[in-house]
């Protein structure tokens, strides 16, 4: 299909025209592919305690969406596979709906690395819940989701498998946030 210059484009995509064509052309982006970053959007871990916090989602600084979410089994942030997250911005990396890691399955949102006020390096952290492969209930512990005491991770933040769903549904629809912030509530 040839492609056309800006300087060809009709007077008729001027002003708001270009973002409805914009818009239009997003739908015939391939399955799968998720929405482009929605401008002033991101998630926000409120740290209550290790298994009673909060995942928001905020668009033009206001929330649109919010979930109870855990993160480790200690409040000791620099406890590597226990603590709960350090405070501060990450970068939200891949998402995935059929991870295939050795702890974590299903949906999952890769998070960058975080270095801890002690020097301890964090790595391999995720949003994720408890879930098989392709994101179903069932099979071996680690992969069913029980109830409240699941909230519990090795310093990921982790949420309901029906909550993570959401989340996706709509990142997918209105844009994925490029950070997650991390904070005490």
């Amino acid at each position: 299909m040839p492609r056309t210059s800006p300087s060809r484009v009709s007077p008729a995509l001027a002003g708001g025209a270009v973002a409805t064509a914009l818009a239009a052309v997003a739908l015939l982006a391939p399955a799968g592919q998720a929405a482009p970053a929605a401008a002033s959007s991101y998630l926000q871990f409120t740290k209550g305690t290790p298994t009673h916090s909060r995942l928001t989602l905020f668009r033009d600084h206001r929330p649109v969406a919010e979930y109870r979410a855990g993160s480790g089994t200690s409040e000791q942030e620099c406890e590597r596979g226990r603590g709960w997250l350090p405070d501060g911005t990450y970068t939200l990396g891949r998402h995935h709906t059929a991870y295939d890691g050795n702890l974590v399955k299903g949906y999952a949102i890769e998070l960058g690395g975080k270095r801890c006020q002690d020097g301890t390096w964090r790595t391999e952290l995720f949003i994720h819940s408890e879930m098989t492969r392709d994101g179903g209930r069932g099979g071996p512990e680690n992969q069913r989701w029980d109830g409240e005491s699941d909230y519990t991770s090795h310093g990921c933040v982790k949420l309901r498998p029906q909550d993570i769903k959401r989340l996706y549904r709509a990142l997918d629809r209105d844009g994925w946030p490029t950070t997650l912030k991390v904070v005490h509530g």
